[in-house]
């Protein structure tokens, strides 16, 4: 792999971190979500990474804003102990996290959300308690990984990067013209618990979303899971690389 280049620009009050590798006039742009850092995806071609984890964050208005065009945020009708429920209440996921260390909460992170199971806690558990401490971690991911990702963490603490995927998710939106006309490649796993969320499979499977977005490809990779870049990341690299050819030569 080339050497890998860091840099930092602040953009409307968030201060990012970019990783970039390659050279060339092509530049492909990955943003990662929780509990993800720019590691795992220099796998992946060459691109340049935006990464809004390691630094503490205002919270620009953006970050209230995420939106499945035509699906409403179906997953309120789930139980109080489903795991965004809980991230979103003021200090519950810091209290949980608390009892552990870095490396541990991290580990149990990436073990729930590896299964193809809704995480989902009792109401007199949390959701760390969700996983038992001899579950080993899924198979493609390493002891090496472990340590970079609890590295990052242990500098970025856990609040900052989860306040974007779920402390602004408190209110619904509604955009008149809620449609993507650019192309867009959707890559998932046949086990991802997202498939899970109420409405989502249908959603897909139906056809629903090509009303939202016309010029759309969904790639299932059947036995990957909510990482599934991660899991299987040469089937999906080649994926991105045929996607993006296919752009470049009808351009």
């Amino acid at each position: 792999m080339d050497q890998i280049h860091h840099k930092y620009v602040n953009i409307r009050g968030v201060k990012l971190h970019i990783a970039e590798t390659g050279t060339g006039s092509s530049v492909v742009v990955f943003i990662h979500g929780f509990p993800e850092i720019w590691h795992p995806l220099m796998t992946l071609w060459r691109i340049s990474l935006l990464s809004l984890i390691i630094f503490k964050l205002r919270r620009p208005s953006w970050q209230e804003k995420i939106l499945v065009p035509g699906l409403p945020l179906r997953y309120k009708d789930l139980p109080e102990g489903f795991y965004i429920h809980r991230w979103k209440e003021p200090g519950r996921a810091e209290a949980d996290f608390s009892r552990f260390d870095v490396k541990t909460v991290w580990r149990n992170i990436y073990i729930l959300f590896s299964r193809n199971e809704i995480p989902i806690a009792d109401k007199d558990k949390e959701i760390m308690d969700l996983v038992d401490p001899s579950n080993p971690l899924p198979s493609w991911l390493s002891s090496e990984d472990l340590a970079i990702y609890a590295e990052a963490y242990e500098k970025s603490g856990f609040d900052s990067p989860m306040r974007a995927p779920y402390k602004g998710l408190h209110r619904e939106f509604t955009i008149r013209n809620p449609v993507v006309k650019a192309p867009v490649l959707l890559i998932i796993g046949g086990q991802d618990y997202f498939l899970k969320f109420p409405g989502i499979e249908e959603y897909l499977a139906s056809g629903k979303v090509r009303e939202y977005m016309s010029d759309l490809q969904i790639k299932t990779l059947p036995e990957g899971s909510h990482f599934v870049q991660e899991q299987f990341p040469d089937q999906v690299n080649q994926l991105i690389i045929d996607f993006l050819d296919k752009q470049v030569r009808s351009s």
